[in-house]
């Protein structure tokens, strides 16, 4: 007689470490746990000369006793000659013939999505906007009519990347919850939104906030800066000279990677970046955004060879890869690790600085070091300055201001002192 499992308890099931483990009560009742420590309920059973799996759900919004409940009707059904499988795919096979009556999710999403896609910026946005939905809501509801969806439908897409994914995550329940108003909205179903976060799905689901905590890049310290750059300078190569050219303007990395000629303007000493240029993110008040050129940025770009239309462009052609200017910052903060040295790395994460960082570095030393006003400094990073009503009547973007203030952060981190303390 085979050896009967033990029965585990709730609290039992919460601590089983990844794998596929057996549960008790019910014969063939196993739980699966992945890596990222998401749980799922299977049965196993011969279901007349084949051995089956049958999902139950997913672990805890599936409980351990419902799922034995599950498992044991599962069996009964069996016993009585019944495929709960082959009845699934039957009842499934009837909801997809009965779309014909009303309009399926896919259908709904694509009729938002005509709507909604003229709004935003750029056709890489446009093309991730779509593939979020595409890839995470449509294999479950994609063939559903909308007003079939139900809370426990929408739970069923975020369950395996909310806590994973959880900024993906995220915007997939965004999405779903905006495509089922607008089929509400167009008479396709009636009731509360399955997909709604407050008082809805915020009961079910931890909030983003606390699995996936927004952390801020990894920063240059101050008191390393003058020490970074003198080993920056003495790097050669096109991403050391980009990496040097965002730290002197405070820019986005995937701004400078883009950069192109046509951006610059040598005589009046400007950088134009226009807004939805691809990969930038830089002008989110959808108006141009101004750089001011010092003389050491025009150094650095003098010192490039043209190869095409970008500023900074690969030794094979083409724009610079995003691990590029981060190899660069790894490999001096490990040169000065073999020196003796102690890297460079955040204050508080202890973490090795990478080039996002650089603007932190940038704000922090506008606050602490300078007498500079901040909304400057909030400009130059191309940051949303005031409130809305401010930024409507508010045009300046203070350009020959802000380059005083990017002349004295660039003779801070040549290491003169003199020039931050006064604050010019």
């Amino acid at each position: 007689m085979p050896k009967r499992a033990k029965e585990l308890t709730a609290i039992e099931v919460k601590r089983l470490s990844p794998g596929v483990h057996n549960v008790g009560g019910v014969a063939g009742l196993l739980i699966q746990v992945t890596d990222s420590g998401a749980k799922s309920w299977l049965l196993r059973a011969r279901v007349g000369d084949k051995r089956r799996e049958l999902g139950l759900g997913p672990f805890p919004e599936v409980s351990l006793a419902r799922a034995r409940e599950k498992a044991a009707e599962a069996r009964e059904a069996i016993r009585m000659g019944i495929d709960p499988i082959q009845e699934r795919k039957a009842l499934r096979s009837a909801l997809l013939a009965s779309q014909r009556q009303g309009l399926t999710f896919i259908e709904a999403f694509n009729k938002y999505a005509a709507k909604k896609l003229p709004e935003l910026k750029t056709d890489r946005y446009r093309a991730q906007w779509r593939a979020t939905v595409e890839k995470y809501a449509f294999p479950d509801l994609g063939n559903m009519l909308v007003q079939d969806i139900t809370r426990d439908d929408v739970l069923r897409v975020l369950h395996p990347i909310w806590e994973t994914r959880t900024e993906t995550a995220t915007k997939v329940r965004q999405r779903v919850e905006k495509t089922l108003d607008y089929a509400k909205a167009a008479g396709y179903r009636t009731g509360d939104n399955p997909a709604a976060w407050r008082g809805n799905l915020e009961l079910a689901l931890p909030a983003p906030s606390k699995i996936a905590p927004k952390e801020n890049y990894p920063a240059l310290q101050l008191d390393d800066a003058a020490r970074w750059w003198d080993d920056l300078n003495r790097r050669e190569g096109v991403s050391a000279i980009a990496l040097a050219f965002q730290a002197l303007t405070a820019s986005r990395t995937g701004a400078v990677r883009f950069a192109t000629w046509d951006e610059i303007d040598f005589d009046a000493k400007l950088w134009t970046i226009q807004p939805g240029r691809s990969a930038s993110k830089i002008a989110p008040t959808g108006k141009p955004h101004r750089v001011p050129l010092t003389d050491a940025t025009i150094t650095l770009l003098q010192s490039l060879p043209r190869m095409g239309g970008l500023v900074f462009a690969s030794p094979r052609g083409g724009s610079l890869s995003d691990a590029s200017l981060g190899k660069v910052m790894r490999a001096i903060h490990e040169a000065d690790i073999k020196r003796g040295g102690t890297g460079y790395v955040d204050a508080r994460t202890k973490a090795q600085a990478v080039p996002h960082g650089l603007r932190s570095c940038f704000r922090v030393w506008v606050t602490e070091r300078t007498d500079f006003d901040g909304d400057m400094a909030e400009i130059a990073l191309a940051h949303m300055v005031g409130s809305k009503v401010r930024q409507a009547y508010d045009r300046s973007d203070m350009i020959e201001k802000r380059r005083g203030m990017m002349e004295s952060w660039g003779r801070f981190l040549d290491g003169n002192t003199m020039a931050q303390e006064a604050g010019v």
